[in-house]
């Protein structure tokens, strides 16, 4: 994720917490996707699993 922040100059956050938080009461409140999570500006491109490299550098691009 580091490596594509600097490819295309954007801002890369990564949000990690014990599995648990995830699963609280407050987190499902927050309308924050489940974990593991992509998100592009406030865009869910995937969660609850993975997403190839190709396809992250496209919703990237889209977004730019």
């Amino acid at each position: 994720m580091p490596r594509l922040g600097e490819q295309f100059d954007i801002e890369v956050e990564v949000v990690s917490k014990p599995r648990q938080e995830y699963q609280t009461d407050a987190y499902t409140r927050s309308g924050l996707p489940k974990a593991p999570a992509i998100m592009v500006d406030n865009s869910v491109i995937v969660a609850g699993g993975d997403i190839d490299e190709t396809n992250l550098i496209r919703a990237i691009q889209e977004h730019l």
